[in-house]
């Protein structure tokens, strides 16, 4: 009498795979999330060695919130949002069509990816410090400049308003372009080939080729890469504060910091939590808008 084969339940074993990821969202993402919400509510501070709190205050933080200078701090991670996202963008949109093009015989492409990809594995911290001992005013940019006679005097670039900025933007441009990059080639290849032959016949340049064809089909690829950037500079923090602490004065003090500093430094736990909530509220709707903008267009495409 032949036995029965034992049917092995392989979903068991995939959910105590994927238990361990669940139990450390929950210890140091969710629990934390809903403490947030919850103390957001409350009157809870610290003033000295007193605490005071936590006493049910409803939406009076919220309030105060909104009658603050929070704004000055939301424009300063605009700014730096936008010194870092435009050119990330247009260099990468740039190389990926260059990467793409069959036309264009570029030799050793893996190696160029590998490349511009690299500064993506480096630590936000640790290119943050780089950035300050090459940008100091004691720093191998100002000694060369100075060698070469470029500059009579050392440039202080982290004394100023626009070097401060600037060299955010640059950083961050530098982490994340290769990233950008590799995104943006994917959804070239993914353009068929055989729109563009036809293009070809049509007598199509490459200037018509890609603002017709390209740049159109990589709408969907430009709105994830917007999300992402976004959604980044809304939470950046560690560059900001290992390079200039949110100075000089609060030029670079960015939401993200703003709530570290009040709320680790200055005590104010709940009106700071509020800070925070606003903040997820902000980084949602963003999300959100740009996802329902995606949608519209590809069903405007087809």
């Amino acid at each position: 009498m032949k036995k029965k084969k034992k049917n092995i339940d392989y979903g068991k074993w995939g959910l105590l795979f994927i238990l361990p990821f669940f139990i450390a969202y929950l210890i140091f993402s969710l629990i934390p999330l809903i403490d947030t919400v919850r103390y957001s509510f409350f009157e809870y501070y610290r003033s000295g060695i007193k605490v005071v709190g936590p006493n049910f205050v409803g939406m009076k933080n919220y309030i105060s919130l909104l009658k603050s200078d929070m704004f000055m701090y939301g424009k300063n991670t605009l700014i730096l949002w936008l010194i870092g996202f435009v050119p990330q963008i247009v260099v990468a949109l740039v190389l990926a069509c260059w990467f793409t093009d069959l036309r264009m015989k570029i030799h050793g492409k893996q190696f160029f990816k590998v490349v511009i990809y690299l500064p993506n594995l480096i630590m936000a911290s640790a290119f943050a410090l780089l950035f300050f001992t090459m940008f100091s005013t004691n720093g191998p940019v100002n000694s060369i400049l100075l060698s070469m006679g470029v500059l009579k005097a050392p440039i202080d670039f982290l004394g100023s308003v626009l070097g401060t900025r600037g060299l955010i933007g640059f950083m961050n441009f530098m982490m994340w372009f290769g990233n950008t990059t590799i995104m943006l080639m994917a959804a070239v290849m993914g353009v068929s080939v055989e729109v563009y032959e036809a293009a070809d016949l049509d007598g199509a340049t490459g200037l018509k080729r890609f603002s017709k064809i390209t740049f159109p089909l990589l709408a969907p690829s430009f709105t994830i890469n917007m999300v992402l950037s976004a959604k980044g500079y809304l939470m950046v923090y560690d560059q900001i504060m290992a390079m200039t602490d949110g100075g000089p004065g609060t030029s670079t003090t960015s939401i993200a910091v703003l709530i570290y500093k009040k709320g680790f430094g200055g005590g104010q736990f709940a009106y700071q939590s509020a800070n925070a909530v606003m903040l997820f509220v902000v980084v949602v709707l963003i999300s959100v808008f740009q996802l329902r903008v995606l949608e519209k267009r590809e069903e405007k495409l087809g």
